[in-house]
């Protein structure tokens, strides 16, 4: 869309503002909560031990400053797409292109480790109760990836329900999983120094720190539906800010429990367990229902909600790339009834 038409959006060929600011906040950390925080976010734990919780820190500093970049031009420019549009009208539309193709690519590829995240930690899920599931990681992966696709046709109402419900659920089990296990914290972890911590602790806290950022990085999704938000010069610069602590708390408080529950001679086996928390549980001999608890907050509520999250955000780009110009006309159709982008791959839609 361009610049002298972003002013002037209203019309069959917009997108309806659904989303309030619990959307905003719940589609924005919920980007980022996953498998990023259960996988290289605990990894790091393997490498640093206790001074992941530093690296976390300065991993928030970090993502603040953009984080309010986002909020600013977010409630200034509040359309689909937003990387996009900002890239567009700031550097060209060469850029802009360049910006949204590699927000869509990340996406892509986050979605499909979210999917294979899913899958195993449903399968331990599954193992605890002494169930066997006759299929492979990739076809579990693939089923709930469309799944998330088929919800996400019926429009941006359901999505925000959906991601409401996942991240609350998510929390609801995490705060319930902190208090069962508190009675298997060692203090002791807290101040002991494992052997395996490297001699070049510079480098590797540096590169530990670029690590956890990874956890951070997706922040701005609600920017990419900014069309969809009410009220968002609002909404959206309050989401962008309260989401990077969002996101921050989470990560430290499970990285503290994982601290707290591993020995400290198994503690370095966790910088290249594919499921870190569940090998920290084993390796302290923790089973049955705390493992059992975590798994279905894993699955069904971090991965459940990047899942849904990734695959609304992306077609968001497509369609303002489409109504500019620069893809498309096709991609740029909304469904009158369900007022979504992604109903036209299904059935015709009204232009």
């Amino acid at each position: 869309m361009s610049q002298e038409n972003l002013s002037n959006s209203a019309g069959p060929n917009c997108l309806k503002r659904s989303f309030g600011m619990r959307e905003a906040v719940t589609i924005t950390a919920g980007s980022v909560i996953g498998v990023g925080l259960f996988t290289t976010g605990s990894n790091v734990v393997g490498n640093l031990g206790v001074e992941v919780i530093f690296a976390t820190l300065l991993a928030l500093l970090v993502s603040i400053y953009p984080a309010l970049l986002y909020a600013e031009m977010g409630a200034a420019l509040p359309y689909a797409g937003g990387t996009y549009q900002f890239a567009s009208l700031g550097l060209g539309k060469a850029v802009g292109v360049l910006a949204g193709w590699n927000f869509i690519i990340s996406l892509v590829a986050v979605t499909g480790g979210e999917a294979l995240a899913f899958s195993y930690y449903f399968k331990t899920l599954c193992l605890a109760f002494g169930w066997q599931i006759p299929l492979s990681n990739v076809a579990v992966a693939l089923i709930v990836t469309i799944g998330f696709i088929i919800a996400n046709v019926f429009g941006v109402r359901l999505t925000g329900r959906l991601q409401n419900g996942l991240m609350f659920f998510f929390w609801g089990v995490a705060a319930i999983w902190f208090l069962t296990m508190i009675p298997n914290i060692e203090l002791p972890n807290f101040v002991k120094s494992p052997e395996f911590i490297a001699k070049d602790k510079d480098f590797t806290f540096i590169g530990a720190v670029c690590m956890i950022w990874w956890c951070f990085a997706g922040f701005e999704a609600c920017v990419a539906m900014g069309e969809e938000i009410r009220f968002p010069k609002i909404n959206i610069p309050r989401a962008m800010f309260l989401a990077p602590f969002v996101v921050f708390c989470v990560n430290a408080l499970f990285q503290w429990y994982l601290i707290g529950i591993t020995p400290v001679e198994k503690l370095a086996s966790l910088a290249t367990a594919e499921a870190p928390y569940a090998e920290a549980m084993k390796a302290a001999g923790i089973f049955g229902f705390p493992l059992a608890l975590l798994a279905a907050g894993i699955a069904f509520g971090g991965d459940f909600s990047t899942l849904n999250a990734s695959i609304s955000t992306t077609p968001r780009y497509l369609f303002t790339m489409a109504r500019d110009g620069a893809m498309p006309k096709i991609f740029a159709k909304v469904s009158r009834r369900y007022q979504t982008v992604i109903w036209k791959l299904y059935k015709p839609v009204h232009s």
